[in-house]
């Protein structure tokens, strides 16, 4: 099959961003809609670090749609991934048929073929589902030309693929319409916003969790008092405080409410029957760290948050992110040989002064980090320009069929 197949329109890559709440969604009110029990909070991640790429190419030429997730064939007709490309082509149709010129060129009858790739774990709890979802809404609007309100299209992939849909600091509004019409993403600042604030990810396990999000919360919602009490009774007034530490850059305040949600999201796992354990040894180690490491400082410098994972998420400021990868490396000391320990962003080598040593007072845990990822709040999802980058060939297959999820 030759180029000259593709219409101009018909070959889009994008990239879309991780995403790591700092108010947690745990819990659906509807699992068809994917509606929430609570609004959320989260912080983009900078794609310089974490992204997902997908490139989506339609042509006559396809008998049938297709998708590849990190180089293997998946199956194209997961309900969630069908919400998703049917919205889409609702919406691409709608536009059409209102004469808009930007759908008009693509035949929507054409099926599509869907690469997608990470350049980090899948289902490890660093919100993959998030990031791919959003970036296969991002590219399959590009592709037909739909413009607009798209958080709730993503919404429908995968709840938390809403706030990957906009930079910076988002908020996910839980809505209260039965349709779900309301239950949008939007931006509370952009990544510019709080340029000193560093956010870490420490890597304990790269493994998938052996409770996947989707069924934990189901079995959450049906059997914990304290998840009903935590969205009614805590979060909206949390949502309002965090909101606030954000637009005053008040780390503090943002540090330990951060902190309170991630146990209170945890609590409400162990309080789920049977419970669900999510943290490991070194999960709770880190969280002793940081607890340690703030009391001796006398105020909150670090703050901790997991996902529905053991790796630990950690918000700083850019002044403290030398001294506590030093602390990690003291007490978490990586394997000589092996991968990279430390990625991202450049940290700089400084001395851990003893009394700080001896106020932390841990044992070290050899290897329990894999490695760490520095990073920043960063923009949503964009297009990919360079044609070079294009993960689908000139024939719609996959360049890189052998590439290792």
């Amino acid at each position: 099959m030759s180029d000259e197949k593709f219409n101009v329109k018909s070959l889009v890559t994008c990239t879309a961003p991780v995403n790591i709440a700092v108010i947690k969604y745990w819990g659906k009110r509807n699992e068809g809609l994917i509606l929430p029990i609570n609004s959320s909070l989260s912080v983009t991640l900078h794609q310089d670090q974490l992204k997902t790429t997908t490139t989506v190419a339609s042509s006559r030429h396809f008998k049938e749609d297709r998708i590849w997730l990190n180089g293997k064939e998946d199956n194209i007709n997961h309900p969630r991934l069908q919400s998703c490309l049917r919205e889409i082509r609702r919406l691409a149709r709608k536009r059409s048929s209102d004469g808009d010129n930007n759908s008009e060129k693509l035949n929507l009858s054409h099926k599509v073929h869907i690469c997608s790739i990470n350049n980090f774990p899948t289902a490890a709890g660093l919100a993959s589902s998030a990031a791919g979802y959003a970036c296969l809404v991002y590219t399959l609007a590009r592709l037909y030309g739909v413009e607009g309100e798209l958080s709730e299209v993503a919404r429908q992939g995968s709840g938390s693929a809403c706030r990957s849909m906009y930079g910076g600091f988002v908020q996910w509004i839980m809505g209260d319409k039965p349709d779900g019409k309301d239950s949008i993403a939007e931006q509370i600042q952009p990544e510019t916003h709080w340029p000193e604030l560093r956010v870490l990810i420490l890597v304990v396990s790269a493994e998938r969790k052996p409770v996947g999000s989707t069924a934990g919360m189901q079995t959450s919602v049906q059997t914990s008092p304290l998840l009903k009490y935590r969205a009614e009774s805590v979060v909206p007034e949390r949502m309002k405080e965090m909101i606030a530490a954000i637009r005053q850059r008040d780390f503090e305040t943002f540090g330990e409410l951060t902190m309170k949600d991630s146990n209170q999201f945890h609590a409400t796992c162990l309080d789920t029957y049977p419970p669900i354990f999510y943290l490991n040894d070194v999960s709770k180690r880190i969280i002793s760290l940081v607890h340690r490491y703030n009391t001796y400082y006398g105020r909150t410098r670090l703050a901790y948050t997991f996902d529905a994972g053991p790796n630990a998420v950690v918000y700083t400021l850019e002044e403290h992110v030398d001294e506590f990868v030093e602390l990690i490396k003291q007490y978490f000391p990586p394997e000589t040989n092996g991968e990279q320990f430390l990625k991202g962003l450049a940290v700089s080598p400084v001395s851990v002064t003893e009394e700080l040593k001896s106020a932390i007072g841990m044992e070290s845990c050899p290897r329990g980090i894999s490695y760490i990822i520095n990073t920043k709040a960063g923009p949503g999802p964009r297009v990919v320009e360079d044609t070079s980058l294009h993960l689908l060939g000139s024939d719609g297959l996959p360049k890189h069929l052998k590439q290792s999820a």
